[in-house]
């Protein structure tokens, strides 16, 4: 058996099924020939995203693939694991690699030492006898622990030698998870039946332990207001009577009341509590934090921690939930924030309908989004926002309600990448309603990969909110765009995606978002890739943390 052979038997034993790739590698063909499919993306970043948005919605089982040549290939597929690890999103990376006589000279691109600092685990194959145990401990990463991009860089001279045995031996990798210490758990639990005000912040760990359903049982418990991180959105339902929404950047109304003004100790379950304008900040005195993660390196990093809890998240609520019920003895808390929860929101509501139900020309982007959220059942859908004002406008007004049907990402946040994760997404829920919303500098940088959805037959819906100009630069860029217009971009992108062998519409008329976002939807339940141009105003209001319209 050849290395690549064995790499490829490798991940099919894990259940691989698509490579997402580019060429030259010869993984390719011997993946190919072994029953996978090929995914080829335009450019290596966005295959990457493909592979990030895959893995994303199949929680890791299995995990998506990316594989490409050595040089220009693995030096272009860097954005993308930035983001996959910033995010902690678990995804095999394969590039091919310099002949190995060669891959330490001057000036060769090494991807084992370049990528170090943005991969969970890497490693190179040196001889063609080591391919199983590089493979066993790459998915051994992939599956404990903090998840996070792992990377095997494989020589292309190795590729086409004999591994050395007549049979793989290879066994596919289960995790293994710990929880945390009883006593802290106790202690805990002890906080938040005491506590005036609990929250529960809920990051992607919860849904990378598949603790959603039982995130719910805690909180009803607990009688606590649940509010997500931007990657944590979908983990709890957002629709639930005690749903806050996500926080960042940007909140909703109840959100921000509820952590800013009313809570008094908050469990982080499932995030690493990281400073970062796009993370949840914390007010900054007076709030007790219990931290729940699977990192010891999160614990006590940016916040002070009153209560440390070390463990996968799902057993970490399912004790809770034990010593929540034994303390309690059956008896009920004297808490019912939902009716204050409602009353909040319904506020803030307000003050944003001017916005959500605009009649004006062009078209304000909060009233597309409006009308896909009337329109579209979240049960059915996944979505995903792209950097930028799409972001800080779809986060707090979307309301997801099944685990992974919203992709959140952002503390590395490349314009485009919200493309290469819906392609994936839809590729790993083929029955979902796929749909990513970004603007025009963000389809400048990956539009072309929209081909790739039409080629590979994957029918998505890009919603891109055309307002002309880098909006969110208005602040910083007066002089440069006063003497040279230095913000302005342009393009009819609905022409683009009909060359590129796509369905799309321009729509300018605000009457007429809701019709073509349905006959965008019956385009895709025929199998096409589809695009929405929306010709949109250059709306800069956000909900920041006060929550109102500014």
């Amino acid at each position: 058996m050849q290395a690549a052979d064995a790499i490829v038997e490798i991940l099919k034993r894990e259940g691989v099924s698509t490579l997402f790739c580019y060429p030259t590698t010869s993984l390719i063909e011997t993946a190919v020939a072994a029953g996978l499919r090929p995914i080829i993306c335009r450019q290596e970043r966005v295959g990457v995203d493909m592979a990030d948005g895959y893995t994303r919605v199949t929680n890791g089982k299995p995990v998506g693939v990316f594989a490409m040549q050595y040089g220009p290939g693995a030096e272009n597929a860097f954005p993308g694991i930035a983001t996959a690890f910033s995010d902690s999103a678990p995804l095999l990376f394969l590039p091919l690699g310099h002949a190995r006589e060669a891959a330490q000279l001057f000036p060769m691109f090494k991807s084992t030492r370049s990528y170090a600092s943005v991969t969970k685990l890497v490693e190179d194959i040196v001889l063609p006898e080591h391919v199983p145990g590089v493979m066993r401990r790459a998915f051994s990463a992939l599956r404990n622990g903090r998840l996070g991009p792992v990377m095997v860089e494989v020589p292309r001279d190795i590729v086409d030698l004999d591994i050395g045995t007549d049979a793989l031996d290879y066994t596919p990798i289960r995790p293994t998870r710990s929880a945390p210490d009883p006593s802290d758990v106790e202690a805990a639990a002890k906080a938040l039946i005491d506590a005036s005000c609990p929250i529960i912040l809920a990051g992607q760990g919860v849904l990378y332990a598949e603790a959603s359903g039982a995130l719910v049982e805690l909180a009803e418990l607990l009688q606590a207001p649940v509010l997500t991180t931007v990657d944590g959105k979908s983990a709890f339902p957002e629709d639930h009577a005690l749903a806050l929404g996500s926080g960042g950047n940007v909140f909703s109304g109840p959100g921000q009341h509820f952590l800013h003004n009313r809570a008094d100790l908050v469990l982080a379950l499932g995030c690493g509590l990281n400073r970062h304008q796009l993370t949840t900040p914390l007010p900054p005195k007076g709030l007790r934090v219990i931290h729940a993660t699977n990192d010891a390196r999160d614990l006590h990093k940016s916040y002070a921690t009153e209560i440390a809890l070390l463990g996968d998240a799902s057993l970490t609520v399912a004790g809770l939930i034990a010593a929540v019920r034994d303390r309690l003895g059956g008896r009920g808390l004297n808490r019912a924030p939902a009716a204050e929860i409602a009353e909040q929101r319904a506020a803030w509501l307000a003050r944003w309908q001017d916005k959500l139900a605009s009649p004006e020309r062009p078209i304000n982007p909060y009233r597309v989004m409006a009308e896909f959220m009337r329109l579209v059942d979240p049960a059915g859908a996944i979505v995903t926002h792209d950097s930028g004002s799409p972001r800080d406008q779809l986060l707090p007004f979307y309301r997801a309600t099944r685990p992974r049907g919203y992709l959140g990402w952002g503390k590395s946040h490349q314009l485009g990448t919200g493309l290469g994760l819906i392609i994936g997404a839809k590729l790993a829920a083929p029955e979902k309603f796929c749909v990513n919303f970004m603007g025009d500098a963000a389809f400048g940088m990956t539009g072309l990969d929209f081909e790739t959805a039409v080629r590979a037959g994957v029918p998505i819906l890009t919603i891109v909110l055309n307002n002309s100009t880098m909006a969110i630069e208005t602040s910083h860029m007066k002089l440069s765009h006063e003497r040279f217009r230095a913000r302005d971009i342009g393009g009819n992108y609905a022409n683009l995606a009909r060359e590129l062998g796509g369905w799309s519409e321009r729509v300018e008329d605000p009457d007429d978002i809701a019709n073509a976002i349905l006959r965008a939807r019956r385009q895709t339940e025929e199998g096409r890739a589809c695009l929405l141009e929306f010709i949109t105003s250059a709306e800069t209001a956000f909900s920041h943390r006060q929550g109102a319209a500014r």
